[in-house]
């Protein structure tokens, strides 16, 4: 085998783990976050909650199970399993957009906002950014899934773009809420370009654009939410 030949495959080897990796690192950081109100309630005696939420904790559950499996299947070279479990994904996707929209609805709707937090009416940008975020990027990356360069880093991307109301969850170092969110969030997508520098040479465009198109989402959702324009159509939602 010739060197560049032998590179080439070395490097495909690390970006399977490297993938894999990063998908475990996701669903540990939902879990982690949701611990004290979701997954361990239970023991922490946390306050009940509703079917929609219950439902929607399911599905992101499910989706970061289901992506963590996928790439191990591409790592372990079980890409037939692979592509069909893309259908039940793609399928996935659309109930997570789905509930998630309600359930960020509803939510303002009721009145809820985290401890501390802008009022209802302007919150609801922050889970609404979160979902069209995760919109855009699985959509575009579902699209090409054909083109598995482009479409397995959109895809942790749109997964990295679910992570901010866990992160937001953290206080272990310190109080948690945006600044957590936004700063965990952009530590995760910088170790994707870091990542790909060194592993490439370059910074591949669907990490690059997308990444910047994350990373730059996150403080608008929140400057939206002030404007009036916003506060009008998070009224009109939530009639």
């Amino acid at each position: 085998m010739s060197v560049p030949v032998r590179n080439m495959a070395q490097g495909r080897n690390r970006d399977r783990w490297f993938f894999t990796g990063m998908a475990a690192a996701c669903a540990l950081t939902v879990f982690v976050g949701f611990a004290p109100t979701y997954y361990l309630k239970g023991i922490t005696g946390a306050p009940e909650i509703s079917p929609l939420v219950h439902l929607h904790g399911i599905l992101a559950t499910a989706w970061m199970l289901l992506f963590l499996t996928q790439t191990a299947l591409v790592a372990t070279h079980r890409t037939g399993l692979h592509r069909r479990l893309g259908v039940l994904g793609a399928g996935l996707a659309v109930l997570l957009v789905v509930v998630g929209f309600m359930t960020g609805v509803t939510a303002a709707r009721l009145g809820v906002t985290p401890p501390g937090g802008p009022p209802p009416l302007a919150f609801l940008s922050v889970p609404l950014g979160t979902i069209t975020a995760f919109t855009i990027l699985a959509g575009v990356g579902l699209y090409h899934r054909r083109r598995s360069e482009i479409h397995r880093r959109l895809m942790l991307l749109a997964t990295i773009a679910l992570l901010a109301p866990a992160l937001a969850r953290f206080r272990y170092f310190g109080p948690g809420g945006p600044a957590v969110a936004i700063g965990g969030t952009c530590a995760f997508v910088i170790a994707c370009l870091v990542y790909d520098r060194s592993a490439h040479g370059r910074v591949h465009p669907a990490f690059l654009w997308g990444g910047l198109f994350l990373m730059v989402s996150l403080p608008l959702r929140f400057a939206t939410g002030r404007t009036d324009a916003w506060l009008s159509i998070a009224g009109w939602l939530t009639r």
